[in-house]
């Protein structure tokens, strides 16, 4: 197709310099529809290139101290944060995300997670025991892995690809990251303040393409001894199987079916629109949304009516428009998907409350053929139901009635996957209680999103495997060793 010459056209970020590729890629302005930019169709010999620039820039990077690494960290922090706007003004762009969304968490967080893996990796002690007995002193000691392959996916995509890149150089490893495909441009942009920032050329190489290509070229490369992906779970079965050959280290951070239980003690006030964000923010694209709402029987025809009534209010349209509370799915693709699962709803016999194929959306002229959807709530779903199973990525919440603390914990763990809940309730006891029993592996009561990066973060079940955190993601991207001296 022809592109106009205003197109942006990106390049891979190998050995500290940009490489052209042979091939490109369009990828799409969520909210028009239009070729935003071109990124390279990397593959094989890409990879091969940014893999060597990681493995030669290994020694000199390994073998600075923490507090250097943390020095070079802490100034890419203050770059980004110093182009908080031209950041946030392309994360909205290229992903469909509103311009509010990307400047009050997309692009902070990305701040925040170098400084604070800036910070966590000054702190990490080793342990030591002694045999008196033997004469013998026991230690251990601590190593970077080597060249980490960093695979991060379209919803945060610098948030979660800094979640990746800042742990993994702070404790020493190189990185050859991919970002997805189709949000490129802030890792991009990320690049170009790599130097600026003391970076050594090879310690980050950013390698654009799809993942059947670069993403697979990535995990099969036998000097690439850890991956840490974030995305499906059928790409982590696949990244599985090419990494066994190897003996990869693996840490898989996958989907979710997040439900969220709200008991008739419940205070609504705050459980309203806090649900209503942990249905809908970011189009419903983050994999901690909530999916499955759960409320007990003496509350629920008074939350599902005030439910509706405030999610009718929310305003979907033009991402850069800052009263607009909700932008554009992904791409044409998914939002296809997304529909889908609203119409097997409806011939299934569910009901629609609002949403999809109920009311009408208005566009602003020049959305019209974004990839917009009104954010859908459906109700009297079975819990066999593919709505209720499935993870549906988008605007689209189901709400169910049920009676017993007992029932609703068997039903919220009846689902493959295990990554987070929300339990509402005043009663302290039964907070624990429930919180305990969840399959799950983060549990927010009486609040949604509010992370302290010091703890673990992951899923059970198909939601993933290993956890990521101070502590967590020291230990995945370092090795130990025990080290015993007889004295």
């Amino acid at each position: 197709m022809a592109h106009s010459k205003a197109l942006l056209v990106l390049e891979n970020f190998i050995a500290g310099k940009f490489v052209p590729c042979s091939s490109y890629i369009d990828s799409y302005n969520p909210s028009t529809g239009d070729v935003y930019c071109r990124v390279p169709d990397s593959g094989k010999e890409e990879v091969e290139a940014a893999v060597r620039a990681a493995k030669d820039a290994f020694p000199i990077w390994s073998s600075k101290s923490p507090l250097e690494r943390s020095q070079i960290l802490n100034k890419l922090a203050d770059l980004i944060e110093h182009d908080l706007e031209g950041f946030a003004q392309a994360e909205s762009k290229d992903q469909g995300k509103t311009i509010t969304f990307a400047r009050t968490v997309d692009i902070p967080r990305a701040v925040y997670n170098f400084r604070f893996f800036a910070s966590s990796v000054l702190h990490h002690a080793t342990e030591c025991t002694e045999m008196a007995s033997m004469g013998c002193m026991h230690y251990t000691s601590r190593a970077p892995v080597g060249v980490a392959g960093l695979i991060s996916p379209w919803n945060l995509p610098l948030y979660l690809l800094t979640w990746k890149i800042a742990p993994a150089i702070a404790c020493g490893n190189t990185v050859v990251a991919k970002p997805s495909e189709m949000t490129s441009v802030t890792a991009w942009m990320m690049c170009k303040l790599l130097e600026k920032a003391g970076m050594p050329p090879g310690v980050v190489n950013v390698v654009f393409g799809t993942g059947t290509k670069a993403g697979e070229a990535l995990v099969c490369h036998p000097d690439v001894p850890l991956i840490s992906f974030t995305g499906s779970t059928l790409t982590a079965q696949r990244i599985m199987e090419k990494s066994a050959p190897h003996c990869k280290k693996l840490s898989l951070e996958l989907g979710g079916k997040n439900p969220a239980i709200i008991f008739d003690d419940a205070d609504l006030s705050q459980c309203i629109p806090t649900t209503l964000r942990s249905s809908f923010a970011n189009q419903g694209e983050i994999c901690l949304c909530t999916s499955r709402i759960f409320v007990q029987r003496g509350v629920y025809s008074e939350f599902v009516k005030r439910f509706v009534a405030e999610t009718k209010k929310w305003k979907v349209g033009n991402p850069s428009d800052p009263t607009v509370d909700m932008g554009a799915l992904i791409s044409k693709e998914h939002l296809e998907k997304v529909r889908s699962y609203v119409k097997k709803a409806q011939s299934e016999g569910a009901r629609i409350l609002c949403g999809e194929g109920v009311d009408s959306l208005a566009l602003p002229a020049g959305n019209q053929k974004g990839y917009f959807m009104l954010p859908t709530i459906i109700a009297e779903v079975k819990d066999e139901s593919c709505c209720m199973q499935e993870e549906i990525f988008g605007p689209v919440t189901c709400v169910v009635a049920f009676d017993t603390e007992e029932e609703v914990i068997e039903r919220a763990n009846g689902v493959k996957y295990g990554l987070a809940a929300t339990v509402w309730s005043s009663n302290v006891g039964r907070v624990h209680r429930v919180a305990r029993r969840l399959q799950s592996g983060l549990v927010w009561t009486n609040c949604w999103l509010v992370r302290d990066l010091n703890l673990p973060f992951g899923g059970m079940k198909a939601s993933g495997i290993g956890r990521e955190g101070a502590k967590d993601s020291y230990e995945f991207f370092t090795e130990v060793k025990t080290i015993t001296i007889k004295h």
